[in-house]
């Protein structure tokens, strides 16, 4: 499994918990952003990639037999280093700041000192859903001087050693090392976001190449299991409600920007199972075993 650094915790525990379950069997489970997911996934090198945000048109143009199915929900924060004054914006400042028309903290309340902007690198899913929600409805682009951030623990990283920088994280990396910014009044929680209070909110997806096979089902079954549905609480995310846990994969919603150009990474193992029907029958039976619960 590759793909979406925000998806990641959750790939990472439910893949321990299974391999606990199991020491047969093999999951190998890494990052490297949504639209290399996507890609990776939908050319074959993988069983299933992540996304924090929605298959795009020209993807499924690309590869038609994608079969996203979404495991959680999630929001992005915007976020400062904890000693920033600066504790509410509007979205039209947020975008301002972000595009780079704002430069300096005091401009927006704060202290004299220039604003350092934080981002994701192209491809992420994380970013599309900042910009699709703060930047273009105001017409406005990414500042060119904004320093790219290949994950969302690097970019918390910087955000919370430096006093003057301003980025955005996916709502289950946001801790105490780092401020989230109301915006409008409205701080990032999940009840914000359940309510609709908070403006931004995403689905998260794993997606097969066609329809999945025994192992990924039973994968996918167990993250969409109770058990699953708690770790995806447990990383500080959104778990799905009760009918739409047991609704069939839906059908991608394509949102219409320019297809990224993910970068080319060497094939990696997908799933290797060691004693492969004593591996299926574990996945399979934790599955089912943890929705019946």
């Amino acid at each position: 499994m590759r793909g979406s650094t925000t998806v990641l915790p959750i790939n990472e525990e439910c893949a321990r918990l299974l391999r606990v379950a199991n020491p047969d069997l093999r999951i190998s489970v890494s990052g490297g952003g949504s639209g290399h997911g996507v890609k990776a996934v939908g050319s074959g090198e993988i069983d299933i990639g992540a996304a924090s945000r929605d298959v795009k048109s020209e993807e499924m143009a690309l590869y038609p037999d994608l079969k996203p199915v979404a495991i959680g929900k999630d929001s992005v924060a915007i976020v400062v280093h904890p000693r920033n004054t600066i504790s509410d914006l509007t979205m039209e400042e947020a975008s301002k700041i972000f595009s780079g028309e704002i430069t300096n903290w005091k401009e927006v309340g704060g202290a004299d000192a220039a604003i350092r902007v934080i981002t994701r690198e192209e491809g992420s899913g994380t970013r599309e859903v900042f910009e699709t929600y703060v930047l273009k409805p105001f017409k406005r682009e990414l500042a060119g001087q904004a320093s790219v951030k290949q994950s969302n623990g690097e970019v918390r990283a910087t955000l919370s050693s430096d006093a003057s920088s301003i980025g955005y994280l996916s709502l289950g990396y946001v801790d105490e090392t780092v401020k989230a910014v109301r915006i409008g009044g409205v701080v990032a929680t999940v009840e914000n976001v359940r309510s609709g209070a908070y403006p931004i909110t995403r689905n998260l997806y794993l997606i097969t190449k066609g329809e999945p096979s025994e192992l990924e089902k039973g994968f996918i079954e167990f993250v969409l299991s109770t058990e699953g549905q708690r770790i995806v609480e447990d990383m500080g995310y959104i778990a799905l409600a009760p009918l739409e846990m047991s609704t069939p994969a839906p059908t991608a919603r394509p949102i219409t920007t320019p297809l990224p150009t993910p970068t080319s990474a060497p094939k990696e193992p997908g799933f290797g199972v060691i004693g492969a029907i004593a591996g299926l029958l574990a996945v399979l039976f934790l599955a089912r075993r943890s929705r019946t619960k």
